[in-house]
């Protein structure tokens, strides 16, 4: 397992690195950081001064922990976090039907799911759909167990399917936080924000998985894979036998 821990100002200019973390199931999923090493084995994202990410990949699941340290206040119901995918990294500029955003909502945990270009009447904009059975999203008050803040301050997480956003190494990748107090949005990548409630695709940085861990082979493809390479071994040991005893 492999934990990056970058400097702020290559994760504000360069992606948001994602890894694979046999760790990450023991998250307790209630929106904040609710034991001191609960997300200590994921990578790490700064996003300037103001917010934290955290991210990991394990089996099924995508699972990030976006923390706002820059919040002070905690408007209920009202502050949230989204992120969102481009399953592609096609960048274009309208939303496509692969292109899915999700939404933690603070003091919540009921999440919300978005797709995108599912008709034409919406092809310019996220529609909302029905959330994936195993789909969370949470958001909740960090405070005295929080890594980096221990003033009270929102915070997300989020369980994401791969049913829903594929297997890839690379992503095309977006976060917004709202502070609803003041009626602020911050993003990432920095100044994508627009007129639209979510920025373009196009405006739209990377997630990527630096030790190509995601996607993951599940244990029988692992196994079948073994198994019939090994089978190619054997068969050309046997037929290069054959080949030199026939010279003989």
């Amino acid at each position: 397992m492999i934990v990056f821990d970058l400097p702020s100002s290559y994760s504000d200019s360069g992606p948001i690195f994602i890894t694979y973390s046999d760790k990450i199931q023991s998250v307790i999923f209630d929106g904040r950081w609710s034991f001191f090493s609960e997300w200590k084995e994921s990578s790490l994202n700064d996003i300037g001064e103001s917010l934290k990410i955290r991210t990991a990949h394990h089996d099924d699941y995508v699972y990030i922990f976006v923390d706002v340290l820059s919040d002070s206040t905690l408007d209920k119901d009202k502050d949230k976090a989204t992120v969102c995918f481009d399953t592609k990294n096609s960048k274009s500029e309208f939303p496509d039907i692969d292109d899915y955003c999700f939404t933690a909502v603070l003091d919540s945990d009921i999440g919300i799911t978005l797709q995108g270009g599912i008709d034409d009447t919406t092809e310019k904009s996220f529609v909302e759909i029905p959330n994936h059975e195993n789909f969370i999203a949470i958001g909740a008050v960090s405070d005295k167990n929080d890594r980096y803040l221990k003033t009270p301050h929102p915070s997300y997480e989020f369980k994401i399917p791969t049913d829903v956003i594929t297997r890839n190494n690379l992503y095309g990748f977006y976060l917004e936080t709202f502070n609803a107090d003041t009626g602020k949005t911050l993003s990432w990548p920095p100044n994508t924000n627009s007129s639209n409630p979510i920025s373009s695709p196009i405006k739209w940085g990377e997630m990527i998985s630096p030790d190509k861990s995601l996607p993951e082979f599940p244990l029988p493809m692992l196994l079948l894979t073994i198994l019939v390479l090994t089978m190619i071994i054997v068969s050309r040991k046997l037929n290069y036998g054959r080949l030199r005893i026939n010279i003989h």
